[in-house]
C-alpha cells in the first residue's frame, strides 16, 4: 500500500477544523471510532493515534514536517491504522492517553503521539518527534519503522506491556479516588484537613510568588486563574483588612496588573494569548482560548470587588469586547479559539509563522502613526531593531519585529511627554485604533468556530458575574446599558446550548456544535461548568428558568458520571465502549477539574433548593454528594493543596455558615437592581442570593424552601432579607442599610 494523491481522506467529512486540516494529508487518516477499531484488528496492525488540536503550535510543525511527507505517509499507511482525535472534541480520549504518556515520560501536551493494540492499550508514546534523528533522540520516520519491527517480531511483549500499563494506570487511578466513605463535617475531621491544606495553599502560592513580574515560579508562565481565585478566598475568609488578606491580594492584582502591561495581552485587539514563554509575561504562544478569556474575567473581577480599582474593570471590558467582536457567533454560542500562527503578510504565499498578525516592525509603527510614533514606542518598547532577545527566539521568527508590552507606567509617559495622565491615555487609546484598522487588513489566525458547551458554561458565567459587578444596580443609565448588554450575551448562549447542544427529552447535554451538532455527548467537565453558569446567569438575571434547569443537569450529571464507590465524578460515562480506563481529574490547571467545579455548584444548589436527595445516584441530598466529592480527593488536597485550588475554594464554602440574601420585588426595577448592585461591591463571604418575585420563581422555590414563601417587599418597595443559618434580620429597603447589614454578617 502507498499513499494517495490529489484526493482527501476520511477526515474530510469530519466538522471540527483540526481534522479537517488533516484531510489533505497523504496519510490515510481515520476519526475515531469502530470503523478505525475494526480495521485495526482486522488486519492486526497497531494503532498511531495523533491528538492535538486547530490552533495548537506544535501540531502544525509536526503536521507539515511529518504528516505531509509521502515517505513518513507510505509507512503510516502500510504498516499502522492511523487515527486522529480532536482533544477539545475528545477530552476523554485525550486524558487517557495523555496520562499514559505523562507517566511513560514525565511530561505531556499536544501534539500527543500514542501507540495502540487494536484493543486500544497504548504500549509506547511521546509528544512531538521531529522528522529526522537528532542526537539522543530518533526521528519520527526511525521510530516507526523500529515500532513496525517490534510489532511484527515481538508482538506478544508490545500486548504484555500495553496490558501491565493500562493495569497500573487503573491502580493509581482507584487509588487517588479512594475517599471512603466520607466524614460529615460536623465531625471535625474534614474540617480540620481542610484548614491545614488552606493554609498550605496560602504558604505555597506566598513563597512561589513572583515579587518582580507577578505570577509564581519561572518560565513558561500561565494565567492559571484558580489559582487566584484561592487567593481571593484566603482574603474573603481572613478579611481584606488583614495582614494575610492584604497579602493574598496583592499578590494577585501585582499578577493581574503584570499581565494586562505584558505581551500576553493584546493591546490592540484585546484578550489574552495562551501563556508567556518568558517569566515576565513578554513573549506570549499567541493562541486565543475562549476558556482563558472567560476565566480571566472573572479574575479581574473579583479584584475589582477586592479593592475597587476601575483598572480590574477596564481589564474584564476588554475581554468582554474582544469575545463579543471575535469569538461570539452569529447564532449566540460562543467560539472556541484563536491560532497562534497566520499568512505572513507581504510574503510569498502560504507563509506561516506564530505571531504573525500581531507583530509590528518599527516602520510600520512610524508610518501607521506619524508623530505620535516615538511617544507610541516608548510606552510599549516598540525597536527599530526589534525588541525580542534571541534567548527568546529558538525559532527565529521575530527579528527585526515587536510585541507590544507596556514598559513604563501611564504616568511616566504623560510626564516625559509633558501631558495629562487622561491626554496621555487618550493619545495612546488613538494610536491603538489606528493600528487595530491596520490589522485588520492582514491575513487573520485560523478561527476555530466550534461551540464547546463546557467553555460556554465558563463565558456565561463570566458575562454573569460581568453584569453584576459593572453594571452599576441600574442607578445611571450607562450602567444599566452594561448589565443589559453583558446578561444578553449570557442568555444568547444558554439558549444557544438549550436550542442546539441538548435533547431535552433525554436530558443530556452534548459536547460541541459546528455545521450542527456533533456526536458526542457531553462530559463531566461540560455538565460542571455548564452547571456553574446557570447558576450564575439565575444569580445575576433572576430568570428561576436558569435555576430549574440548572437542578435538572445536576441530577444528570449525578447519574452519568457519579462515582457509587468513592465519590467525586468520572470524565466519562459508564459504558463507553472505546474508553479503556474511566479517570477523574485531580489538578486544577488550564480549566479545573470537574469535581473541584461540581463540589461547589451541589453547595450552592443546597443552599438554594434545599438538600432533599434527588435522582438515583445513592440517593444523595446535594450536601451530602458534595461532602463525599471533596474526600474523594482528600488524599491529593491534603498532600499537594496548590494542586487543587479551586477545589480549595469549595472546600471554604463547605464550612460556612448558610448564608442567604432574598431580595422581595420586581427584578428589573431599578430599587431592586440597586440593592442587587450593593450584594457585588465588595469582594466577601459567599451567599446565596434568591428572587422573592412575587409571581412563578417564589412559588417554585417556595416548594423546595418554604421560608421563602412569605417575603414580600415593605412598602411597595424593594426589600433585602439578609439570612445566615436561616434567621434573617430586620429587612431593609435602602442600600446603605443593606450594605450596613453585610458588613457585619
Amino acid at each position: 500500500m502507498g499513499f494517495r494523491r490529489g484526493m482527501s481522506n476520511a477526515l474530510a467529512s469530519e466538522k471540527s477544523p483540526y481534522l479537517r486540516q488533516h484531510a489533505e494529508n497523504p496519510v490515510d487518516w481515520l476519526p475515531w471510532g469502530e470503523v478505525a477499531f475494526a480495521k485495526a484488528r482486522a488486519e492486526e496492525k497497531p494503532i498511531f493515534l495523533s491528538i492535538g488540536y486547530a490552533t495548537c503550535h506544535w501540531c502544525h510543525v509536526m503536521a507539515h514536517e511529518s504528516f505531509e511527507d509521502p515517505a513518513v505517509a507510505e509507512i503510516l499507511n502500510e504498516h499502522f491504522v492511523s487515527i486522529k482525535v480532536d482533544r477539545e472534541e475528545r477530552p476523554d480520549v485525550d486524558k487517557v492517553y495523555m496520562a499514559y504518556v505523562q507517566a511513560l515520560t514525565g511530561h505531556g501536551g499536544w501534539p500527543l503521539s500514542a501507540w495502540l493494540t487494536p484493543e486500544l492499550k497504548p504500549f509506547f508514546g511521546g509528544t512531538y518527534f521531529p522528522p529526522q534523528d537528532r542526537p539522543g533522540r530518533a526521528g519520527f520516520s526511525s521510530l516507526l519503522r523500529a515500532i513496525e519491527r517490534g510489532w511484527r517480531e515481538e508482538r506478544a511483549k508490545l500486548v504484555n506491556e500495553s496490558e501491565r500499563i493500562i493495569g497500573e494506570l487503573r491502580t493509581r487511578a482507584e487509588g487517588r479516588g479512594a475517599g471512603g466513605e466520607g466524614r460529615d463535617v460536623e465531625g471535625g475531621d474534614l474540617a480540620e484537613a481542610a484548614g491545614a491544606a488552606f493554609e498550605g495553599g496560602f504558604q505555597y502560592f506566598h513563597e512561589a510568588f513572583d515579587a518582580e513580574n507577578g505570577g509564581f515560579g519561572g518560565a513558561p508562565k500561565f494565567p492559571r486563574a484558580s489559582n487566584l481565585a484561592f487567593l481571593f478566598r484566603c482574603a474573603a475568609q481572613q478579611g481584606l483588612e488583614s495582614e494575610l488578606g492584604r497579602a493574598a491580594v496583592d499578590m494577585a492584582g501585582h499578577t493581574l496588573r503584570k499581565m494586562a502591561r505584558g505581551g500576553i495581552h493584546d493591546h490592540v485587539g484585546g484578550g489574552f494569548h495562551r501563556y508567556s514563554v518568558d517569566e515576565a509575561w513578554f513573549v506570549p504562544h499567541f493562541e486565543k482560548m475562549l476558556y482563558d478569556q472567560a476565566q480571566i474575567a472573572m479574575n479581574a473581577l473579583e479584584m475589582r470587588q477586592a479593592g475597587g480599582d476601575e483598572r480590574y474593570a477596564w481589564m474584564a471590558r476588554d475581554i468582554f469586547d474582544y469575545v463579543a467582536e471575535q469569538l461570539t457567533g452569529a447564532h449566540g454560542g460562543f467560539l472556541s479559539a484563536e491560532d497562534a500562527d497566520s499568512t505572513v503578510p507581504g510574503a510569498p504565499e502560504g507563509e506561516h509563522a506564530e505571531g504573525a498578525f500581531y507583530v509590528w516592525t518599527h516602520g510600520e509603527i512610524a508610518a501607521v502613526l506619524g508623530g505620535d510614533a516615538d511617544f507610541f514606542s516608548a510606552h510599549f518598547g516598540v525597536k527599530v531593531e526589534g525588541n525580542v532577545p534571541v534567548q527568546l527566539d529558538p525559532q527565529g521568527e521575530f527579528p527585526g519585529k515587536n510585541i507590544l508590552a507596556q514598559v513604563r507606567p501611564l504616568a511616566e509617559s504623560a510626564r516625559v511627554a509633558g501631558l495629562t495622565t487622561e491626554e496621555a491615555s487618550e493619545r495612546l487609546r488613538g494610536a491603538l485604533a489606528k493600528l487595530k484598522t491596520v490589522r485588520a487588513a492582514r491575513p487573520r489566525p485560523l478561527l476555530d468556530d466550534k461551540v464547546i458547551t463546557a467553555w460556554n458554561g465558563l463565558m456565561i458565567s463570566a458575562l454573569a458575574r460581568g453584569a453584576q459587578v459593572l453594571g452599576g444596580g441600574g442607578e445611571k443609565e450607562e450602567g444599566k446599558e452594561e448589565r443589559e448588554r453583558l446578561l444578553r450575551a449570557a442568555v444568547r448562549a444558554a439558549e444557544f446550548v438549550e436550542r442546539e447542544l441538548h435533547d431535552a427529552g433525554r436530558g443530556v447535554l452534548f459536547r460541541s456544535w459546528r455545521e450542527g451538532r456533533g456526536a458526542s455527548e457531553g462530559f463531566a467537565e461540560d455538565y460542571a461548568f455548564f452547571i456553574q453558569g446557570l447558576i450564575d446567569l439565575y444569580e445575576a438575571s433572576f430568570e428561576i428558568r436558569w435555576l430549574q434547569w440548572a437542578g435538572r443537569l445536576q441530577v444528570k450529571m449525578d447519574e452519568l458520571f457519579w462515582d457509587g464507590a468513592d465519590g467525586g465524578y468520572f470524565n466519562s460515562a459508564a459504558g463507553a465502549a472505546d474508553i479503556v480506563l474511566r479517570l477523574k481529574d485531580d489538578y486544577d490547571g488550564a480549566e479545573p477539574t470537574p469535581s473541584s467545579v461540581a463540589a461547589m455548584n451541589l453547595l450552592r444548589l443546597a443552599a438554594m433548593l434545599g438538600d432533599e436527595p434527588s435522582g438515583s445516584a445513592a440517593r444523595l441530598g446535594h450536601r451530602a454528594r458534595a461532602i463525599r466529592t471533596l474526600e474523594a480527593l482528600r488524599a491529593q488536597w491534603t498532600r499537594v493543596p496548590q494542586g487543587l485550588p479551586q477545589m480549595l475554594c469549595a472546600l471554604e464554602l463547605a464550612f460556612l455558615p448558610p448564608r442567604h440574601v432574598v431580595l422581595a420585588g420586581d427584578p428589573e426595577a431599578e430599587d431592586f437592581l440597586g440593592l442587587a448592585a450593593v450584594l457585588h461591591e465588595r469582594l466577601g463571604p459567599r451567599r446565596a442570593v434568591l428572587a422573592a418575585d412575587g409571581g412563578e420563581g417564589q412559588r417554585w422555590l417556595a416548594k423546595r424552601a418554604p421560608w421563602l414563601a412569605e417575603m414580600r417587599p415593605v412598602g411597595g418597595r424593594a426589600t433585602a432579607f439578609v439570612c445566615e443559618e436561616f434567621t434573617c434580620r430586620a429587612p431593609v429597603t435602602a442600600a446603605a442599610e443593606l450594605r450596613g447589614l453585610l458588613a457585619k454578617t
